[in-house]
Parts: structure tokens; sequence; C-alpha cells
């Protein structure tokens, strides 16, 4: 509709939703009756989803990954770990798929057999609340949480988005002074450290 509706509502000085519920009819025809083109045949194509079909696992993404020889892989900045077993074995350099769910699940499978695993994120946080007080270890703490404000805690871009879910959409580049982890050094935990002693 190309923002046709917002103008006509404009135009029209409709401003409440009240109002432009009972315009949208009259509008709806006129649109139709000025840009709709009948189609060649009025078969309808459309067809109903099978008792075998899942639509979940029709909507999945489906990523190809490499099972390293420490039975490991890396998707989204985390780590997945298989277990140590003859079967999983037999999958090391070669490549299994990660299923992405559109709410956020994740299934590891290889040839349709879905493996188990334990996640590890490489973007943790360090929750104080968590850790029982100690002088030292409070210290510490707040030196890794000012590292980690230093950290750019952006997901993957390859992989898909997660704003169904209710998460803000991330930003393209990551905010000034940020870098990924791997480039923070040791003069940013100087830095970190010089700033929890003042």
């Amino acid at each position: 509709m190309q923002d046709r509706l917002v103008k006509e509502l404009r135009l029209e000085g409709i401003s409440t939703m009240a109002a432009a519920n009972a315009y949208a009819p009259s509008f709806i025809a006129d649109y139709n009756r000025r840009f709709a083109k009948p189609p060649r045949n009025d078969w309808d194509a459309h067809r109903p989803v099978r008792e075998d079909e899942d639509l979940d696992l029709i909507f999945t993404i489906r990523e190809p990954r490499k099972v390293s020889h420490v039975l490991t892989l890396q998707y989204d900045k985390a780590i997945y770990l298989l277990g140590d077993t003859p079967v999983n074995r037999r999958l090391i350099g070669k490549y299994i798929e990660v299923y992405d769910y559109p709410d956020g699940r994740i299934e590891l499978r290889a040839n349709d057999y879905v493996l188990p695993y334990v996640r590890y994120d490489r973007l943790p946080d360090v929750d104080q609340g968590a850790i029982v007080e100690n002088k030292r270890l409070g210290h510490v703490l707040q030196i890794a949480q000012l590292v980690q404000q230093q950290r750019d805690n952006r997901r993957s871009h390859s992989a898909p988005a997660r704003t169904n879910l209710g998460l803000p959409v991330e930003k393209a580049k990551a905010a000034p002074g940020t870098k990924v982890q791997r480039k923070i050094d040791v003069q940013d935990l100087e830095r970190a450290i010089g700033k929890s002693i003042h």
C-alpha cells in the first residue's frame, strides 16, 4: 500500500483509531477498485498442512557446522559441547546441522537424530548478586564487570534475529569504546583495575 492509507487518513482529517476503523472499508473498496487485478485463473493453489508436516521444523533456520576433534562446534558466539560417546566420536570432522527454531530453541542434528549438548556462552555476564560477599572477590568481580562494559555484546549477524521473542533489534555497529572479546587486552584490564581502585 506504500503508505497510501496513512496519507489518506491525513487528507480525511482522521486522527483516532475509531474513525480510522470506520473509514477502512471505504478505503479498501476504493483501493481495490483502482489497483486490483483479477487473476488469470481463479483456482486456489493453497493446500492445507498435512498431519505429518511440522511447521516449526519447516520454519527453522539450518546451519551446517563442523564437529571439532574435541566434540565441540560454534554457533552464534556460543560453544556447543557434544557428549563423549562412540556415536558422537564418529562425527568428528563431519558436518552436522544446527536447527535454530523461531522461538529461540537450538537443536543439533546428525542424520535426523537430535544430539544432546551442553552450551557454553562466550558472552557471559558476571552476576555479583549470585556470589557470596568476600573482601577480595568483590573487587575482582568489580574489575570483571568493568571489562565486560568494554566488550561488544552483540550476537553474530549471520544468526537469525530474535525480535519475535521480544528482544530488541541489535545495532549494526558496535557501541563506541567497545571491543570484541578476543581484542580485549592487558591494557584494558589495567584500565579496569585503575577505575576500580579510584
